[in-house]
């Protein structure tokens, strides 16, 4: 979380391989990132991790189903094992099989993102980058899309970044952490709080 330039979107780039930092070491998955060369950050991009945006950038005349399997295209894989990989990331995103051949025009927006949601699932990444994905959401949607990224985190295991700027939308993460002018300036673990708020309220 922070205002506008604090530095949030510089830092989910240097997080998805997108910008290098001009200083320090970044870790994902015990590889220093910092000193890959580009082809290589383009395969950590591939195979690690997930992007999910708050326009979606769905193609609008290709079905969900396609939209998920885009990815995999790049990786080289046979047809039927990316239909198998795509239709396993949209039942684990929350989209019944019914909704495979919807085009994104023919979808709500929650359902949208959850398509979008299962696009960034599918190469099996490690890290899921959302950037204001609940921005274009109603707040019932956005519900359910939250409630899918905690899923996606307590069930599968994997690692969740989520710019918002909204302070509900945080308060469903583990652990927030607030930037101002390129700087952390304060890092909470929620459930510590929760603790500490209980004890307030049996004292």
């Amino acid at each position: 979380m922070g205002p506008s330039g604090s530095g949030k979107s510089t830092m989910m780039h240097i997080l998805g391989a997108l910008d290098t930092a001009t200083s320090g070491k970044y870790y994902l998955d015990g590889k220093d990132v910092t000193e890959l060369s580009d082809d290589e950050l383009s395969d950590i991009r591939k195979e690690k991790i997930g992007f999910v945006f708050q326009s979606f950038n769905l193609l609008p005349r290709t079905t969900a189903l396609r939209n998920v399997v885009l990815p995999l295209i790049y990786l080289g894989l046979p047809h039927e094992e990316r239909e198998k990989r795509a239709k396993e990331a949209m039942r684990s995103a929350g989209l019944p099989e019914t909704h495979d051949l919807y085009k994104p025009n023919q979808l709500s927006g929650g359902q949208i993102q959850r398509v979008a949601i299962a696009r960034a699932l599918v190469n099996d990444p490690k890290l899921i980058l959302a950037d204001e994905p609940t921005g274009n959401l109603d707040t019932k949607t956005s519900e359910v899309v939250l409630g899918t990224f905690q899923r996606l985190n307590r069930e599968l295991g994997r690692t969740i970044v989520l710019i918002t700027h909204e302070r509900d939308i945080a308060e469903h993460a583990d652990r927030i952490i607030f930037i101002r002018d390129g700087q952390i300036i304060e890092d909470m673990r929620m459930h510590e709080r929760r603790k500490a708020n209980e004890h307030i309220e049996h004292v």
